[in-house]
């Protein structure tokens, strides 16, 4: 990251830890969406209070990391383009951590033929959201290898749209009531959401990769 932030350790170590909780939060959602599925209650709870938990801790960094940005008037050529990234990328842990919360609150029985495809879905985005983490630590240490990750993120964003369409199909192909199937559909379009807001971060993180290497 000393590319970027010459200036200043104590902002390269925040911009670390800020990706580290949104990782952290991503892999939280999967064991968290996993134990739901298969019910087991104790433990899905403990992932909806670890992800709540780790949503306010990147909150947190976040805000930190754009008062010291403006503070200090540090990278002020960049400044607006890091920030952009740093509230994107907490869309995601954001977005993670409300579809458990759904989840725990609204309590839908999914058919145990959806389990999983639904895993599969979750596992898609989630690879989504790693590879962008990887492509945002890129950008900030060496730019070059940005492209190298950002390739990957909209091969598993892609690979969540086909997965989340056959669910779809399946749900709405299926003998339950509308009602049911809207309420899954509502699920499942929350999962897929994910990886779709990857993909934004990354459209973004194109953008800022071509304007630094001009």
């Amino acid at each position: 990251m000393a590319i970027l932030f010459k200036a200043t350790k104590k902002l390269e170590n925040q911009i670390d830890l800020f990706l580290d909780t949104v990782s952290e939060g991503n892999l939280v959602f999967q064991k968290g969406l996993g134990a739901y599925l298969a019910r087991r209650e104790e433990s899905f709870a403990h992932s909806v209070a670890q992800l709540n938990e780790l949503e306010s801790r990147a909150d947190r960094l976040r805000r930190d990391i754009e008062s010291a940005l403006y503070e200090q008037s540090l990278i002020p050529e960049q400044r607006g383009d890091v920030m952009k990234l740093l509230e994107t990328s907490d869309d995601i842990i954001d977005t993670a951590k409300e579809t458990l919360l759904q989840l725990d609150i609204q309590h839908p029985v999914f058919p145990e033929e959806l389990s999983g495809n639904m895993l599969e879905l979750c596992s898609n985005v989630v690879q989504a959201s790693e590879a962008l983490i990887r492509a945002t630590r890129a950008f900030f240490r060496n730019i070059s290898a940005v492209k190298d990750h950002l390739h990957k993120v909209y091969f598993y964003e892609n690979e969540a749209d086909n997965t989340g369409r056959l669910l779809l199909r399946a749900i709405y192909d299926g003998s339950a009531s509308l009602a049911e199937k809207n309420h899954w559909r509502y699920f499942i379009s929350n999962i897929d959401k994910l990886a779709d807001k990857a993909e934004a971060v990354a459209d973004l993180l194109g953008i800022y990769t071509i304007k630094r290497t001009l």
